[in-house]
């Protein structure tokens, strides 16, 4: 008996290592991959000084308020409504655009380039409150959410 209990103690431990080894050996190398095959969209970027045209859209079901820094009073925005201004060149200082959903929720942005001279800022319900709150186009032509 004392001759088998190492036997009876080893067989299921030599089994779960064969197994663990052959698992290992089939992992395929196509799951390694560049950073090219995951970074996520390339950071919206701007000329420095060029003329921006930038809209602004209301996808959430509630009224928000949106002002543009040097520029306007604050806009109230009804749900799906658009609204579209031109910022940039010469000597008007870059954008900042500042929004917030009258009953206080929590709205996020969602930012996209259209083409290559257009910001276009998707008012959104949703995100951690207190939420998104203003985008802001930098000297270097990159483009922030605060």
């Amino acid at each position: 008996m004392a001759k088998l209990l190492p036997t009876v103690l080893l067989a299921p431990a030599l089994m779960t290592a064969t197994l663990l080894f052959s698992q290992t050996q089939a992992i395929s190398p196509a799951w390694a991959g560049t950073c090219a095959s995951r970074c996520g969209p390339k950071p919206l970027q701007f000329t420095p000084g060029q003329r921006v045209s930038v809209e602004v859209v209301n996808q959430t079901a509630s009224l928000v308020q949106v002002q543009k820094v040097f520029g306007t009073d604050p806009v109230p925005m009804r749900p799906g409504q658009e609204l579209k201004f031109v910022q940039g060149g010469g000597t008007e200082p870059n954008i900042s655009v500042y929004f917030w959903d009258e009953t206080a929720l929590p709205l996020q942005a969602r930012l996209s380039q259209p083409n290559p001279k257009t910001l276009r800022i998707e008012i959104r319900p949703g995100g951690r409150p207190p939420g998104d709150r203003s985008v802001y186009l930098l000297n270097d032509g990159r483009v922030a959410v605060f």
